[in-house]
């Protein structure tokens, strides 16, 4: 743990931030230790990323000032706070996917020889900064080959490569699987030895409390206080999040389990030998009426293969599809759609929202055909559907014109959310839909799914976290290495059965 008496690193005094219609921060006093680990914390919106965009230069700030390393700064660029040793990893993956990896490690600083670039040394040292985050990766290759777990790895030796005297880590780890993020903080904690200071935003409570020495909670655009994560409990974390008792907050945790019994209603999808050759193999599945069937596994598992299959944006090499009986064909996400199936993808960012539309335009944006009049919807039409949404999913927007790449995490999946559910889906495909997301974001969506359920429609729901998927689905498929091992329901669905089967060298083994 870093010591009472560190000297600090960063103080950031009575920030503020005003965006039109919105108070981001209002007055939010920040401080770090000169190598500690400090975890920020809040719900989406509470406005964490908006003070790291102040600090870095993203942002300027309307009121306050910044202390970094004994000297006040305001930043104007990221270029600039990084040359004042700030360097930065975001949520989603910033680097440039049709670079090689080498071209990504060293952008901006590529060795040059005789005025040009010497590719040869290039490649050198990209291996070496690899080398010294432990990474084996052909630097040759286009960073976009490589899965977004891996792509999410480069960004961080990057970083670390940047001698930075403060390292901002967003949601590093929301790609990584367990492995990769041991590494991970194998990694942070020698950089915290050799002094370095390093400020980590998750949403998992778990790898808060593993690594941070302290926490500072915001909320709502305030400061709710720091704390030693040592004399911190979970239970109070939350509910400093949350803005709540803690004794309130332990509600959350004694919330009914989705009940075992299965349900009643006819099959509406089945799927038999559905596979795309090099993707997934091929695997059985039906989803009836009114219920959640889960998809569990790590990462790489077949998870969101799968669920692309199922939304037609891969075209299978096998297996057939029935919808309420009747052999179809998902050849295309228009395809899948005719038949009632919508798809929130687990990338929001480059498949989901269409960051420069507002919130308004990206909801009506999948019932543009149904509701148009000789090919038009009326600005009147689009308003009541966004507006009513809005209402439904509690959407925090300063008005449905507000550009979505404005709103947080939590709201622009709640955005996600609203568009395929105004197209009324008999079926609706969920991969991570609780993905970098709040605690009270993430209870909204699983209540969301359950009332759906309800409803009758049919929904599958993909979830790197275990307790989600049994707590919210009826039955689980577990995946392994591409293919379906296992299914389960009943008495025998718990996270340890799912662990067990997935760990096991057989798909029948338990």
């Amino acid at each position: 743990m870093a010591q009472e008496s560190g000297q600090a690193i960063l103080e950031m005094r009575g920030i503020v931030k005003r965006f039109p219609g919105v108070l981001a921060l209002d007055g939010v006093d920040f401080a770090m230790r000169r190598g500690e680990v400090h975890a920020l914390m809040g719900e989406n919106g509470a406005g964490k990323s908006t003070l790291i965009k102040v600090l870095t230069g993203v942002h300027p700030h309307d009121a306050g000032e910044i202390v970094f390393d004994g000297a006040r700064i305001a930043p104007r660029s990221p270029l600039e706070a990084q040359r004042l040793g700030i360097s930065t990893i975001y949520q989603e993956v910033n680097l440039i996917p049709h670079l090689s990896v080498a071209e990504n490690l060293l952008l901006g600083r590529l060795p040059r020889r005789w005025g040009r670039i010497d590719w040869q040394a290039v490649h050198r040292e990209a291996e070496e900064v690899l080398a010294a985050s432990r990474l084996a990766l052909d630097v040759r290759r286009s960073l976009a080959s490589y899965p977004v777990a891996v792509q999410q790895m480069v960004a961080i030796a990057r970083a670390v490569n940047m001698s930075a005297k403060l390292l901002i880590m967003d949601e590093p780890t929301s790609s990584l699987d367990e492995g990769e993020v041991a590494r991970l903080f194998e990694t942070i904690r020698g950089l915290k030895g050799k002094g370095v200071s390093v400020l980590f935003i998750t949403h998992f409570l778990g790898q808060a409390f593993g690594i941070a020495d302290r926490m500072t909670v915001l909320r709502n655009g305030a400061l709710v206080g720091t704390f030693e994560t040592a004399k911190l409990t979970r239970l109070e974390l939350i509910g400093h999040m949350l803005g709540k008792d803690p004794e309130a907050v332990a509600e959350l945790g004694r919330e009914k389990v989705a009940h075992r019994a299965g349900v009643a209603g006819e099959p509406f999808l089945e799927v038999e030998g559905l596979g795309r050759r090099g993707s997934i193999e091929p695997f059985d599945l039906s989803v009836r009426k009114g219920e959640v069937v889960g998809l569990a596994g790590l990462l790489g598992s077949g998870r969101t293969e799968a669920a692309r299959l199922l939304f037609g944006a891969e075209r299978a090499t096998s297996g057939q599809v029935r919808i309420e009986g009747r052999a179809v064909s998902l050849h295309s996400p228009r395809a899948a759609m005719a038949h009632g199936i919508g798809y929130c993808p687990e990338d929001r960012k480059s498949d989901g929202v269409i960051p420069d539309l507002g919130v308004r335009e990206n909801i009506v944006l999948a019932v543009q055909r149904r509701l148009a009049k000789w090919g038009v919807v009326s600005r009147r039409k689009q308003a009541e559907v966004a507006e009513k949404f809005i209402r439904l999913l509690g959407i925090v927007a300063a008005s449905p014109e507000q550009p979505v790449k404005t709103l947080s995490g939590g709201n622009q999946q709640k955005v996600i959310l609203a568009r395929w559910l105004a197209t009324e889906p008999r079926l609706l495909v969920l991969d991570e839909p609780t993905r970098g997301i709040d605690v009270g974001a993430k209870a909204e969506v699983e209540r969301l799914v359950e009332e759906l359920s309800r409803q009758g429609m049919a929904v599958v729901f993909i979830s790197s976290e275990l307790d989600e998927v049994v707590r919210r689905s009826h039955r689980v498929a577990v995946l392994r290495d591409r293919r379906k091992v296992a299914e389960l329901s009943g008495d025998e669905l718990d996270e340890q059965a799912i662990m067990r089967t997935i760990a096991s060298t057989h798909p029948h083994e338990r």
